[in-house]
């Protein structure tokens, strides 16, 4: 669990840089130019150490980048506003490929439920798509503390319960085809 936790702060370090400088200056385009610059720093800071960037870490800088720009072009917010969107429909359909899951899974899991680890992969995906147009809807209000609910709040805290829900239905699954496997055997 600590990679996933890792990889996703890699994913997602520009968009938490940008809500960390704009709740402290409540300036959009003080908190867009300190996020390209993080996500700038994060890529040189990887290459300095020789460290593989994932497509993900890669496309997330490019996106900071071109959409960061675009907002401190136009001064328009909902450029930099979509970029998690954008992330959150890659990782949809990445979501969609049968059987994601199953490297992340314990063996025990693989062995006695590999069924339920498709379906809960092909429902990450369905919530990575609504999180993904939730973003959408708004980022277009233009509404930046609305938006920060939501990316900080309202996105986390889906994951977080779709997490442990997955959790505790994978692991009383298996329990119930261990228990059913010794009642036969």
């Amino acid at each position: 669990m600590g990679h996933s936790l890792k990889q996703l702060f890699s994913d997602f370090f520009s968009t938490i840089v940008f809500l960390a400088v704009y709740a402290v200056s409540g300036d959009v385009l003080v908190a867009t130019g300190v996020a390209i610059a993080g996500a700038i720093a994060q890529f040189l800071v990887a290459r300095l150490r020789n460290q593989k960037l994932e497509i993900m870490t890669l496309a997330s800088v490019a996106l900071v980048i071109v959409l960061g720009g675009a907002t401190l072009l136009t001064r328009d917010p909902r450029f930099v506003l979509i970029k998690p969107s954008i992330a959150h429909f890659a990782i949809g359909f990445i979501m969609l490929k049968r059987g994601w899951m199953l490297r992340y899974m314990p063996q025990i899991v693989i062995d006695n439920v590999p069924h339920a680890i498709t379906v809960a992969g092909y429902l990450w995906a369905a919530l990575m798509f609504i999180l993904g147009a939730g973003t959408i809807a708004v980022a277009m209000t233009g509404d930046i503390k609305l938006w920060a609910i939501y990316v900080s709040v309202v996105a986390v805290g889906a994951k977080i319960v779709a997490f442990l829900v997955q959790y505790a239905v994978i692991r009383i699954l298996v329990h119930r085809k261990l228990r059913a496997q010794t009642a036969v055997a």
